[in-house]
């Protein structure tokens, strides 16, 4: 029997945008007000997500916006969504998340993903090396989690500190297979990018539960899922505020990605017909409309999807209606 809206936890996915007109510091603002009210209305966790030489995205420094934002709430979870492990030493983000652990016990999460966030050069610019290309990913979780494993279990000559013997709960991200047949190997919680990699998403939740083997931390397969919604009092409008993501991808697929743009009431007069194709394909998965419709069609994704939890992203320009879908979403998402 297909679970209901009600029975699973909804999350925040944010990206922190920096809308045309805006800074960095707007951005800051505005993510700390929204984890706020999500914080209020019963969210679950609140996740930022790496990005880098993204002049529409503020999250890049991902470690330092969680404690920026765990530090102004009082109970939600907070955690990222993810952190590309290959940019960075595996001690490096053990001693990081275990300072974030130990400034805010039984709060923080750590996504890991095994993608740059970047283009090749951006990457090349945080590795200082090419070699890396994501295939070492599992090495790299591996040593990862030995930090975080009471030393005397590991007598590890080098040694996480803060980090060492914390319960940090790790989660795997993925938009393809790799990640989740490595996070049912591992009997590790896995999230999937159904939000911009939708036709992936069923035969990589597949291969995640096939694969699963249960482990310390989890005794069964948990899937979270990716979904960009949108919800506003009429489906005219709900559309119309689409169009900022819209313009958000197709910058992206240019090459050319830009400040988060206001909405237009006609994407046809700034985009091709092949280029809407491409972005209406990368972005199909996503749920816009008035409530009533969005509840439906999360309901539908629920029964495709049979996942323990949804994490939203909604990319609009203005603050307020930002903050009035994610309202409007848990309002319907319990009735």
């Amino acid at each position: 029997m297909a679970k209901s809206l009600q029975e699973i936890k909804f999350s925040v996915l944010d990206l922190s945008p920096i809308t045309e007109g805006g800074t960095a510091a707007n951005a800051f603002e505005h993510t700390i007000d929204l984890a706020r009210y999500a914080e209020k209305w019963g969210y679950n966790r609140y996740w930022v997500a790496e990005h880098h030489s993204m002049p529409g995205i503020a999250s890049s420094a991902t470690s330092v916006l969680i404690g920026y934002i765990a530090g102004g709430t009082n109970s939600i979870r907070v955690g990222s969504g993810g952190i590309m492990l290959p940019n960075h030493a595996p001690l490096v983000i053990a001693e990081q998340f275990g300072t974030l652990e130990s400034m805010y016990p039984g709060r923080i999460d750590l996504g890991l993903g095994r993608a740059p966030g970047s283009d090749q050069i951006t990457a090349h610019a945080l590795r200082r090396s090419t070699r890396r290309d994501g295939n070492d990913f599992p090495e790299q979780l591996e040593e990862l989690r030995n930090y975080l494993e009471p030393q005397d279990e590991t007598q590890l000559p080098i040694r996480a500190i803060p980090g060492e013997g914390l319960n940090i709960p790790i989660w795997l991200l993925g938009s393809s297979g790799f990640s989740a047949k490595l996070a049912g190997e591992l009997g590790l919680p896995f999230s999937f990018a159904s939000h911009f990699s939708p036709d992936y998403t069923l035969p990589a939740l597949d291969i995640y539960r096939k694969h699963f083997t249960p482990s310390e931390s989890l005794e069964t397969p948990y899937v979270m899922v990716g979904v960009n919604v949108i919800v506003a009092e009429t489906e005219e409008k709900a559309k119309y505020l689409a169009t900022s993501f819209s313009q958000a991808f197709l910058s992206l697929i240019r090459g050319m990605p830009t400040k988060l743009k206001p909405p237009v009431s006609n994407m046809d007069e700034l985009w091709s017909i092949h280029e809407q194709a491409i972005v209406d394909q990368q972005l199909k998965a996503s749920i816009v409309g008035t409530p009533e419709q969005v509840k439906e069609k999360l309901q539908k994704f629920l029964a495709e999807t049979d996942a323990d939890e949804m994490i939203v992203n909604t990319q609009v320009f203005s603050h307020e209606d930002r903050l009035e879908s994610y309202r409007l979403l848990k309002e319907l998402a319990h009735k």
